[in-house]
C-alpha cells in the first residue's frame, strides 16, 4: 500500500492540474471499487469547483464549492493519471510500472482546463466517498492521530503519546490513532537513523516528570527528515505506487535497513548485520549493534 509520502507526491503532482478547475465530466465506469460509490456519485460531482485538495494521512480529500469533501484512497495498486492534449502523465515515483491499461480505468474526471484525470485501478482496493466539510467528524479520520509532517510532532509530542506504554516502540509508531500516516518502511528507516531499537518499549522515551529524553526529540526529527527526504525522491513504490508524471519512486535507493536482512550495517564504524524480525505481522528491519 502507498505509504504518505507516495501518497503526498500524488497530491502535489494532481493539485495543478485539480485545485481550482471545475469538473465538468464525470465517468463512473462501475458501480464499486473497494466500496460502492456515493449516491449519486456522478451527479453531486458534475459543476462543482476544486477549492483545495489536501492530505491526511494517506486519504487525499478533494474540498468542492458545494461544501463536500471527495475522498480518495488508493488502496493497493490505485494511481491517477493526468491527460492533457494527447499527453498522459502519472503523478508519483515508482519501482514497479502502474498499470495503464484502459480496463483498469475506473473513474474519469474531466476538467474545465482541458484536462482530464483518470483513476486506475488494477486490484481495486482503493475507494472514493464524498463526506460533509468537517472531516475530523468522519469515521475515517475521527481517530487518526497527529499529522506527521505537520507542526504538532516533536519530542515533547511523542512523550505525551507513548507515556507509560510498555508496546514495542514500532508498534507504538505504527499505531494510527497515535502518529497518522506512518508506515512500515518509514518507521524502520527513522528507527535507524535515531538509533533506536524497534522491540524498546515506547514508554522509555519518557522520563518520569513527562517529559521527552533526549532519543524522543531526535526521533521526532529524523522521521519528519526521513518523510520530507522521500516526499523529495518521490516516494519508495516497492510495487504498484506512481506519481502523477509516471516516474518511479527513488527513495528506495536511500534505504539504510529496510529490505537490507543479513546484509552489513550501512555505518562503517558497525561491525553488525541487518536483521529481519517479525512483529505484529509486519516485518522489521534493524541493526541489533546500533539500534538500542
Amino acid at each position: 500500500m502507498p505509504e504518505l509520502p507516495e501518497v503526498e507526491t500524488v497530491r502535489r503532482g494532481l493539485a495543478p492540474v485539480f485545485v481550482g478547475a471545475t469538473i465538468t465530466r464525470v465517468e463512473q465506469r462501475r458501480a464499486d471499487l473497494r466500496f460502492p460509490f456515493p449516491a449519486g456519485f456522478v451527479e453531486r460531482l458534475t459543476g462543482r469547483r476544486v477549492e483545495t485538495l489536501e492530505r491526511r494521512a494517506k486519504y487525499l480529500a478533494a474540498r468542492l464549492d458545494s461544501a463536500e469533501v471527495l475522498i480518495m484512497h488508493l488502496g493497493m495498486s490505485g494511481s491517477f493519471r493526468i491527460e492533457t492534449e494527447g499527453e498522459a502523465v502519472i503523478p508519483g515515483v515508482f519501482h514497479r510500472p502502474r498499470s495503464v491499461l484502459g480496463t483498469h480505468d475506473h473513474v474519469v474526471f474531466g476538467l474545465s482546463n482541458g484536462a482530464a484525470i483518470v483513476y486506475n485501478d488494477p486490484r481495486r482496493f482503493g475507494f472514493m466517498l464524498l463526506a460533509d466539510a468537517d472531516l475530523a467528524a468522519h469515521p475515517l479520520f475521527r481517530h487518526l492521530g497527529v499529522e506527521p509532517l505537520g507542526p504538532d510532532l516533536s519530542g515533547a509530542t511523542l512523550a505525551r503519546l507513548f507515556a507509560g506504554k510498555a508496546t514495542a516502540l514500532k508498534a507504538a509508531l505504527l499505531d494510527q490513532t497515535l502518529i497518522a500516516g506512518l508506515g512500515n518502511i518509514y518507521v524502520c528507516e527513522a528507527l535507524y537513523r535515531a538509533g533506536l531499537s524497534p522491540r524498546r518499549a515506547a514508554g522509555t522515551l519518557v522520563r518520569r516528570d513527562g517529559s521527552p529524553t533526549a532519543r524522543a526529540a531526535r526521533l521526532a526529527a529524523v522521521i519528519r527528515q526521513v518523510l520530507e527526504e522521500a516526499v523529495e525522491a518521490g516516494g519508495s513504490s516497492l510495487r504498484d505506487h506512481r506519481q502523477t508524471d509516471g516516474n518511479l519512486g527513488y527513495f528506495q535507493h536511500s534505504f539504510k535497513v529496510y529490505g537490507r536482512h543479513d546484509e552489513p550495517c550501512s555505518d562503517i564504524k558497525c561491525a553488525g548485520v541487518i536483521q529481519r524480525i517479525v512483529q505484529n505481522g509486519r516485518s522489521t528491519f534493524f541493526c541489533g549493534s546500533c539500534q538500542r
